[in-house]
């Protein structure tokens, strides 16, 4: 059953998150960063389906500086409203609140970490600029291609959908290739932006499953249990 907790950031500011405690064996920790809707139903769906594989997962609520509790649909209203806030959203206070979701897991195992979209784009900041990833998996992440230059510190993998109104992924592919020629970047033809959410009219069931596995292979790799 997964619930939402309170983490301490390291400037003492508390925000929510939402957790799922792990089914069976523990096999790594799971840091979960949202789209710009904040936690909706497809982070949650996320979190529970990352614990249910054995992970103790986490989507810290990343505008809660801002408009704690956030959440949106993703109609044009709600759109308005997520682009609002992420507008006001400081990459160094994410930074520092994912900081603080790390050392809440660290010590009980390895820590990864996956996101979509905005958190796409966070999770390559997070694998450049902080310690304590053992592995991250980027998706669909608008601001990644102009950060190519950010080394990860961890493995990290990125996944583009091929229609994708709003990320080029041949041009992000070309650029991490050249820039970071480590980082695989796959692009999954039959989707566009934000496939990772099952039943939305631009997720391709096959491709968001071949995305997972790839992610949990990922993990794997780098010491999930």
């Amino acid at each position: 059953m997964a619930e939402f907790i309170k983490i301490k950031s390291g400037d003492g500011f508390e925000f929510a998150a939402y957790h799922g405690a792990p089914v069976g064996k523990r096999r790594g920790g799971v840091i979960v960063i949202q789209e710009i809707f904040g936690i909706d139903q497809y982070v949650k769906a996320d979190v529970e389906r990352w614990a249910a594989l054995g992970f103790e997962a986490v989507a810290p609520s990343m505008y809660d500086r801002i408009e704690p509790g956030f959440s949106s649909g993703h109609d044009e209203a709600g759109m308005a409203r997520a682009f609002a806030v992420v507008r006001q959203a400081k990459p160094e206070d994410a930074l520092a609140d994912i900081a603080a979701t790390i050392a809440t897991l660290k010590d009980k195992g390895p820590v990864f970490i996956v996101g979509y979209c905005y958190g796409g784009t966070m999770v390559w900041q997070a694998a450049g600029r902080l310690e304590g990833l053992a592995a991250g998996s980027s998706y669909y992440g608008g601001g990644v291609a102009g950060a190519a230059d950010l080394t990860p510190k961890c493995p990290v993998i990125c996944h583009l959908g091929r229609k994708d109104g709003h990320i080029p992924a041949d041009e992000v592919k070309a650029k991490l290739n050249a820039e970071q020629p480590q980082v695989p970047v796959y692009i999954y033809e039959n989707s566009g932006h934000g496939f990772n959410n099952d039943g939305r009219p631009d997720s391709d069931p096959d491709d968001a499953r071949l995305a997972r596995e790839r992610t949990l292979a990922l993990f794997e790799a780098n010491g999930a249990l």
